[in-house]
């Protein structure tokens, strides 16, 4: 039996990269799993995101580990999409006990959107994506939690959320992280007396498939030495800290940000 045997884990966003990794390390543990992601296939987007010929999407990949899953293509910066992608894999799964709100991204270069000259349109664009998108997901998935007196909710923000480019670049995608910093220490007020915990992750400048080739083209040693352990993080590190944030190792834990960014500093 493993730490999630019985229960029902939802991540947004795990097509590929950490949301992939946050999938497989839930189902390892027992726990079934659904997903929602705007495209199931955008592992072929990206060649060291390749997932294995013999599954054509993760929803195969976990279903070989015994588990069941099910998974749904949705939008999660529109509000009426994602609760009917909830409800659909509510209704296949069961009840969700364990909610991961990882889906997001960025726009334009790391150097570009300064906090004064932010464009307008990419603002917009990611402020949904990442900060609505979150919101939105968890309105879907809180009101069963709550009639159960039970569960499990991590939100995703970043080491951009919690630190500054010096420049003051990349500020829209900046702020919506932050902003699922304060939305999250708000949650875990509200939902902590009906036994639900609430807490987020910031990962730091990790390694997925995705990203290996910007860092590297753009200067490892660039990233890696902004970090007390002088390396890239690895989706299994970030994943560690999703185990322990949807087990009952966290039950006395919510309300926090735990930054896996291996000791960086900007």
């Amino acid at each position: 039996m493993g730490k999630l045997s019985g229960k029902v884990a939802l991540i947004t966003g795990a097509a590929r990269g950490l949301g992939r990794a946050y999938a497989i390390r839930l189902a390892q543990l027992g726990a079934d799993v659904g997903i929602i992601d705007i495209n199931l296939k955008s592992h072929l987007d990206f060649e060291k995101e390749a997932i294995g010929n013999e599954f054509t999407t993760v929803i195969d990949e976990l279903r070989s580990m015994g588990i069941n899953a099910y998974g749904v293509e949705a939008d999660v910066s529109d509000e009426l999409q994602i609760g009917n992608a909830v409800d659909e894999i509510a209704a296949k799964l069961g009840d969700i006990d364990v909610l991961v709100a990882n889906a997001g991204g960025g726009s334009g270069s790391l150097h570009e959107n300064t906090a004064a000259l932010v464009n307008s349109e990419e603002l917009k664009k990611v402020m949904e994506r990442n900060f609505y998108g979150t919101v939105y997901t968890v309105k879907a998935v809180q009101g069963n939690m709550k009639k159960r007196g039970t569960g499990k909710i991590v939100t995703v923000t970043s080491l951009y959320g919690i630190l500054a480019n010096k420049e003051g670049s990349y500020a829209h995608y900046s702020a919506s992280k932050s902003a699922i910093i304060s939305y999250t220490k708000n949650l875990a007020q509200e939902l902590g007396p009906f036994n639900i915990q609430v807490n987020a992750i910031a990962p730091g400048y990790i390694g997925t498939g995705r990203l290996l080739d910007f860092f590297e083209k753009d200067g490892l040693e660039k990233y890696t030495d902004q970090t007390a352990l002088k390396r890239l993080g690895t989706p299994d590190d970030c994943a560690n800290v999703i185990e322990f944030l949807t087990t009952n190792m966290s039950d006395y834990v919510t309300g926090t940000v735990i930054d896996v960014s291996g000791g960086s500093i900007r």
